[in-house]
């Protein structure tokens, strides 16, 4: 790419756009456009085809995407498939019509089977059924792959696509109820440990920025404490030594301590979704960032196939997650397991061969990921 060409960033303010305007930016590319939700809403196609039209972009991101956890794909399944299937369909068809020279489509790992052999080679797509709690999603990023794939093969367009790991970093979504494991666990751990703390205000100051429920800090301790209840932040009514699995039938998961608050003496627990058990993997957006330019600068559609996986090629537990951000975050209560919960899938660790043959490895390790996370999401509160 040259350092003036137009560039195009989709989904500029999310997590991934805003890494790749950083990384872009960071090595002088100052000639970028974007489409600022929601004058652009790119699931209408007269909207995308116009700014095209208008702005005439010679490179494409594809970051635009409606993304979430488990808890958000199965609340709003129809909204997951139609949004991505959407914005795919418009931003690739008005790339092909008005001449872009290079576009790169970002999917996800959630793409492949959900017993596929680990780790995941990109020639296992389409070998097996989805994990249902993300099928939708899974669907709507496969049209963009075979989009990409079939408009290079039927009008030679350049239209790459590269499937990353689960991510997370700066700029990430912290909403408990739409946001994935990671930061989900970060913000969590982070109330939980103002509330061992008895600190109102750290607590106040948290859901002032990002409201859960439409609770702020405005609100009363009582309903404070009962909108941090309903996400498993609480109290136990057991003592600290002998607390029991959170599947067992003696276990209260979380309860609101009585008030005031200064004065409670029942062990703080963080009750988290499933058995702990299934493996995944993490890479930090800023690397993600750093592949996809890489990517865009040296390698054409004929050279990549279908996609190439980036990430790490290291996976571990959820349970080993939430210790690692425990120990970051400082929290010092129980963590407890929800076994009624889904899992998702078992494991989704991606082979890096193909990748690594192209010359490109993840530059920052996981620990240093989440304390940069955690430092960058108290800084923004």
């Amino acid at each position: 790419m040259e350092k003036t060409s137009k560039i195009y960033i989709s989904g500029n303010t999310g997590l991934v756009g805003s890494a790749i305007i950083r990384k872009l930016q960071s090595e002088g590319y100052d000639n970028l456009v974007f489409t600022p939700y929601p004058e652009y809403d790119l699931r209408n196609q007269q909207k995308v085809d116009d700014f095209f039209k208008e702005e005439k972009p010679k490179y494409v991101f594809l970051a635009a995407a409606k993304v979430g956890g488990i808890l958000a794909n199965s609340t709003y399944p129809a909204d997951f498939i139609y949004d991505n299937l959407m914005i795919a369909t418009n931003i690739i068809h008005a790339s092909y019509k008005n001449g872009v020279k290079k576009l790169l489509n970002l999917g996800s790992s959630c793409i492949y089977p959900k017993n596929a052999p680990q780790p995941l080679k990109e020639e296992y797509l389409l070998t097996g059924p989805l994990e249902p709690t993300n099928e939708p999603y899974a669907i709507a990023k496969i049209a963009a792959i075979k989009l990409c794939y079939y408009y290079n093969k039927q009008y030679g367009t350049n239209f790459i696509s590269v499937m990353p790991t689960n991510l997370y970093g700066q700029g990430d979504n912290f909403n408990l109820e739409t946001s994935h494991v990671l930061p989900a666990l970060i913000r969590k751990m982070h109330l939980a440990k103002c509330l061992e703390n008895n600190d109102m205000e750290g607590i106040r100051k948290d859901i002032d920025k990002r409201t859960i429920r439409g609770i702020d800090g405005a609100a009363s301790n009582e309903e404070i404490l009962s909108v941090l209840n309903s996400f498993s932040i609480g109290y136990s009514k057991l003592a600290a030594g002998s607390m029991q699995s959170a599947n067992s039938k003696n276990y209260v998961p979380t309860v609101s301590c009585p008030l005031p608050i200064a004065h409670c003496q029942l062990p703080t627990v963080l009750t988290l979704w499933g058995s702990g058990s299934p493996r995944r993997e993490f890479l930090y957006v800023d690397d993600l960032a750093d592949a996809v330019v890489f990517l865009m600068n040296n390698y054409n559609a004929e050279d990549i196939g279908e996609f190439v996986n980036i990430g790490t090629g290291k996976d571990l537990t959820i349970k080993e997650l939430s210790e690692t951000i425990k120990n970051i975050v400082g929290f010092k209560g129980k963590i407890m397991w929800d076994k009624s919960k889904p899992d998702g899938m078992p494991r989704k660790l991606i082979d890096l061969e193909k990748l690594h043959d192209l010359g490109w490895k993840k530059l920052i390790s996981l620990y240093d990921g989440i304390s940069r996370i955690y430092e960058w999401y108290v800084s923004n509160v």
